[in-house]
C-alpha cells in the first residue's frame, strides 16, 4: 500500500542558509563566470564528419565510384576528341581568312568571360546550404576559417576547367605541340583562378556598380571587336593579323590579377552574410533538378520569376479594340516590349552568323539554320504559356490550334526575318528548295515552343546497350529534330 499524501507545513520549509535554498536572481553586477568558447572549425569539422560516417558508413566509398566514372568518361571522350579535332578544324578552316579569325578569337574571348562572369554571379558563386546557415554560420564560429576550404575547392575547380576548355580550344586550332599546350592550360587556369577570386569579391560587394556592369563592357567589348572586323569584310577591307603573342600577354595580365584576387577574396569572406551565401541557392537547386529530370521547365520559370522581379513596375498599355485574334497578337507584342532582353539576342545572332561565315565558310549554311531557329525561340514565351496551361485556353476559348497558331506568329516572323538578313553569307540553296527549309525550321519553332510538361512515364526499349526511355527522349529532342534534318538537308544541298 502507498503511503497517503499529507499537505505541506511551515516545518517542511529549508532552514535558512541550506543547500535547498533557491538560487537568487542575478543583480546587474552579478558574473557567472566565463562562457564556453566555441570549438575551432577544425574540431567542429572533425565532429560532423565524424557524425556523417556513422549516419553514411559507404558514403567515402560511393564518391570514390562517381570520381573514377567522372575520370574515365573524360578520359575516353578527351582521347577521342584529341584524335580528330585537329583533322577536322583543318577541313574547316581550309577556305576561312586566318587574320580575321585571330580577332574573331579575340571577340569570342571577351563574349565568353562576359558570360562566365554573369553565371558566376548568377550563382554565387560562393554557397552554402539550409543546414549550414542554420546550424553553422548561425553560430559564434569563425566564418572566415569556415568558409576557407569552400574557396580553395571553388578556385581549383575554376582553375581545371578553364584549362581543360583552354587546351580544347587550342587542339581544335589545330595546334598540338605541347609547349604550347602546356603554356595554355596555365593561361586558362589563371584566368579561371581569377574568375573564381573576383566573383567571391563581388558577392561580399553586392551594392556596387562595377560587378553588375563588367559583364556587360565584357560583351560589348567583344560585339565592337567582332562588328568592326565584319564591317572590314563587307567594305572590302584588309585586316591585318594580331601581331602580339596572344598567350603570353594574357598570361602576363592575368596572373597579377589572379593572386591579387585570390588574396582579396581571402581576406574579405567574413563579410559574406547569410542573404549573400543564400542568394543563389535557389539558381543552383534548379539547374540540378532541371538537369536530373531532363527538364529544363524549372530553371526557365525560376530564370524568369528573378526577370520580372528585376523589373518590378511596368507600365500598361492600352490595347487597340479588334476582334479576339487580334487582341492575342497585340498582347504578345506587348510582351515583346517587356523583355528587350529577346532583342539584343536576336542581334546577338545576327552578328554571330556573320562573323561565323567570315571564320568558318563552310559551316555558314547549317549555322544559318540554327540561328534561325535560335531568334524564332526567343520569342515563343507565348506560345510556350499557352501550350502549358489549359485553363488559360479554355479561359480564352475558341479552337487550341487557332490559339497556338496566333501566338507562332511572331516567331515565325522573327526566324523569317533573321533567314532573310542573313541571305549574302547564309546557304546557297534554290529557289524551289527554300521554301521546304523555310518551313521546316518554323515547325521546329513550333515544336520547342509548344513543348508539354516533361512525362517520365512513357515506354522503354530493351537493347543490348541497356534499357532506352524512347519517349523521354523523343520530349527532350522536340524540335531538335526536325532542326537537325533541315540542318543536314541544308548541309547536302550546299
Amino acid at each position: 500500500m502507498t503511503a497517503p499524501l499529507r499537505q505541506r507545513g511551515p516545518s517542511d520549509d529549508p532552514a535558512p542558509g541550506s543547500s535547498a535554498d533557491p538560487v537568487p536572481e542575478p543583480s546587474a553586477g552579478t558574473s557567472f563566470g566565463p562562457a564556453a568558447a566555441p570549438p575551432p572549425v577544425r574540431e567542429l569539422r572533425r565532429r560532423l564528419r565524424a557524425g556523417r560516417r556513422r549516419h553514411h558508413p559507404e558514403a567515402l566509398t560511393e564518391l570514390l565510384g562517381d570520381l573514377y566514372m567522372l575520370l574515365l568518361g573524360a578520359v575516353i571522350y578527351g582521347a577521342m576528341f584529341l584524335s580528330g579535332a585537329p583533322a577536322q578544324w583543318r577541313a574547316l578552316t581550309g577556305t576561312g581568312d586566318p587574320a580575321a579569325r585571330s580577332w574573331l578569337a579575340l571577340a569570342a574571348l571577351l563574349a565568353g568571360t562576359g558570360l562566365l562572369w554573369q553565371a558566376l554571379r548568377a550563382v554565387g558563386p560562393l554557397l552554402a546550404g539550409p543546414a549550414t546557415l542554420s546550424w553553422v554560420l548561425s553560430a559564434p564560429v569563425d566564418r572566415r576559417a569556415w568558409l576557407r576550404p569552400r574557396f580553395a575547392g571553388l578556385v581549383a575547380a575554376a582553375a581545371a576547367l578553364a584549362a581543360v576548355l583552354a587546351v580544347c580550344v587550342t587542339v581544335a586550332g589545330g595546334r598540338t605541340d605541347g609547349t604550347e599546350l602546356v603554356v595554355t592550360g596555365i593561361t586558362g587556369a589563371v584566368y579561371g583562378v581569377a574568375l573564381a577570386g573576383l566573383g567571391v569579391v563581388a558577392q561580399t560587394q553586392p551594392r556596387r556598380r562595377w560587378p553588375r556592369l563588367s559583364a556587360p563592357i565584357l560583351m560589348g567589348a567583344g560585339a565592337v571587336v567582332a562588328l568592326v572586323v565584319v564591317g572590314a569584310d563587307l567594305a572590302r577591307v584588309p585586316i591585318s593579323p594580331i601581331a602580339l603573342p596572344l598567350t603570353a600577354v594574357l598570361l602576363g595580365l592575368g596572373l597579377p590579377a589572379a593572386v591579387a584576387a585570390v588574396v582579396i577574396g581571402l581576406r574579405r569572406l567574413h563579410r559574406l552574410d547569410r542573404i549573400a551565401l543564400s542568394s543563389g541557392a535557389g539558381l543552383a537547386n534548379a539547374l540540378l533538378v532541371s538537369a536530373m529530370s531532363l527538364d529544363p521547365g524549372q530553371l526557365v520559370a525560376l530564370v524568369e520569376s528573378r526577370r520580372n522581379r528585376r523589373t518590378g513596375k511596368i507600365r500598361g498599355r492600352r490595347l487597340r479594340p479588334a476582334g479576339r485574334w487580334w487582341l492575342l497578337l497585340q498582347a504578345d507584342l506587348v510582351r515583346l516590349t517587356r523583355r528587350p532582353g529577346a532583342l539584343l539576342a536576336f542581334a546577338a545572332l545576327l552578328l554571330a552568323q556573320y562573323a561565323l561565315a567570315l571564320a568558318l565558310p563552310s559551316l555558314a549554311g547549317p549555322a544559318q539554320v540554327v540561328g534561325a531557329y535560335l531568334a524564332g525561340g526567343r520569342f515563343t514565351a507565348g506560345l510556350s504559356q499557352i501550350s502549358r496551361t489549359p485553363a488559360l485556353r479554355r479561359m480564352l476559348g475558341g479552337p487550341d490550334w487557332l490559339l497556338r497558331l496566333v501566338h507562332l506568329v511572331l516567331p515565325a516572323a522573327a526566324a523569317g526575318l533573321f533567314w532573310l538578313l542573313t541571305v549574302p553569307v547564309g546557304a546557297a540553296l534554290s529557289a524551289e528548295w527554300t521554301p521546304a527549309v523555310l518551313i521546316g525550321m518554323v515547325v521546329a519553332v513550333y515544336r520547342s515552343g509548344s513543348r508539354p510538361p516533361m512525362n517520365y512515364g512513357g515506354a522503354y526499349a530493351v537493347t543490348p546497350m541497356g534499357m532506352i526511355p524512347v519517349d523521354l527522349l523523343r520530349q527532350i529532342f522536340r524540335g531538335w529534330d526536325v532542326l537537325i534534318g533541315v540542318a543536314l538537308l541544308v548541309l547536302l544541298l550546299g
